[in-house]
C-alpha cells in the first residue's frame, strides 16, 4: 500500500512538472561599455522558452527602465511590468511565438537620459531652463539613442538569433521612457519599426510647472511631430494613458498629438493606436496589466 501511494505521488508530481510551462531564460550584462554614455550600461535580456534548443529567429523589443521590468527586488518601487509573464501569456494563448526582450536599465540621471534632445533644442528659453532644472544635469538622450542603435543592437544581433529588420525591431517605455521611445522611432526609422509610448510624459517637466497653456510647449511638440517624426512610412506607434496621479495630465496632450498625427497621414487603429484606461494610475502595476495587449499590438503584422 505504501509503495503504491509513493508511486502515485511520484506520478502526480511528474505530471505536474510535465504540465508546467517553461519560463524562458534571463541573461545579465551588468557592464556594457559605451562611448556614448557617461557610465557602462546594465542590460537584462529575456529569451523565450525553447530558444536554447531551437533555431528560430525572433523579433526584439528594446525596453527602457530595465530594472523595473522583471524582478520586484531590483525595482525602485518593489513592483514591475512583469514583461516576461506578459510575453508568456501571449505565447500560451497562441498569439505569438515570442520575442526577445532587451531591458536597458536607466542610469543615475534618468531624466537627462530620456529627455529628447530634438525637442529640448527647440524649447523657448524659459522652458529650457525649467527642463534643465528637471533633468538635473545636461541632457544626453542623443547619446543614449546612439548607444541603442550603434552599440547595443549590433551586440544583440551578433549574440542572439534575431530578426534584424525594422519591422521586427521595437522600442517601448513609460513616462519619460515613452518620450525617448517616440524620439527613437522618429530619429531611427530604419532601425525601429514600432514603438510603445506608455503613459507618455508629454509635459516634459513637472506637470504643475508646465500645463497645456504654457507658451511654446504645444508648438514645440507640433514642430517635433511634423519635422522629426513625419508621416508613418510603415512605422507603427502605440500610445496610452490612465486618468489618475500623473496620468491625469496627459489626456489633452495626447489628443493634440493624435490630431497632429492624423494630419500627417497616420491612420488611427492602423498606423497608431491610442488607448485610455480609466481608473488607472502612473505606475508599474497598471502598465503590467495592459502589457499583454501592448505586446500583442506591437507584434502583430502591419495592416
Amino acid at each position: 500500500m505504501i509503495r503504491a501511494l509513493i508511486l502515485l505521488l511520484a506520478a502526480l508530481l511528474g505530471a505536474g512538472a510535465a504540465r508546467a510551462a517553461p519560463a524562458g531564460q534571463f541573461v545579465e550584462l551588468p557592464r556594457v561599455a559605451s562611448k556614448n554614455l557617461p557610465e557602462p550600461a546594465h542590460v537584462t535580456i529575456w529569451l523565450p522558452p525553447g530558444y536554447a534548443k531551437g533555431k528560430a529567429r525572433y523579433p526584439v523589443i528594446y525596453m527602457h527602465d530595465g530594472q523595473n521590468l522583471f524582478f520586484p527586488k531590483l525595482s525602485g518601487y518593489n513592483k514591475v511590468w512583469a514583461a516576461d509573464k506578459a510575453m508568456l501569456k501571449l505565447i500560451a494563448g497562441g498569439e505569438t511565438k515570442g520575442a526577445i526582450i532587451v531591458g536597458v536599465w536607466h542610469q543615475q540621471a534618468r531624466a537627462a537620459q530620456y529627455f529628447p534632445q530634438a525637442i529640448y533644442a527647440t524649447l523657448p528659453a524659459g522652458l529650457r531652463a525649467e527642463a534643465d532644472r528637471f533633468a538635473g544635469r545636461p541632457v544626453y538622450s542623443d547619446g543614449y539613442l546612439r548607444f541603442l542603435v550603434e552599440e547595443l543592437k549590433p551586440l544583440i544581433d551578433r549574440r542572439y538569433r534575431t530578426l534584424k529588420d525594422a519591422a521586427n525591431t521595437m522600442v517601448a517605455g513609460s513616462s519619460m521612457g515613452g518620450l525617448i521611445s517616440l524620439a527613437a522611432i522618429a530619429r531611427y526609422p530604419q532601425v525601429f519599426g514600432a514603438a510603445a509610448c506608455v503613459s507618455t510624459h508629454w509635459p516634459l517637466v513637472a506637470p504643475d510647472r508646465a500645463g497645456v497653456e504654457t507658451p511654446g510647449l504645444g508648438e514645440a511638440w507640433d514642430r517635433f511631430l511634423t519635422e522629426k517624426l513625419g508621416p508613418p512610412d510603415g512605422r507603427r506607434i502605440w500610445f496610452d494613458h490612465g486618468d489618475q496621479t500623473l496620468d491625469q495630465y496627459y489626456g489633452l496632450w495626447q489628443s493634440r498629438a493624435d490630431a497632429r498625427l492624423i494630419a500627417l497621414g497616420w491612420r488611427p487603429g492602423e498606423d497608431f493606436e491610442t488607448k485610455v484606461y480609466p481608473g488607472t494610475a502612473h505606475e508599474e502595476n497598471a502598465w503590467a496589466d495592459r502589457l499583454p495587449e501592448i505586446f500583442a499590438w506591437l507584434l502583430k503584422a502591419p495592416a
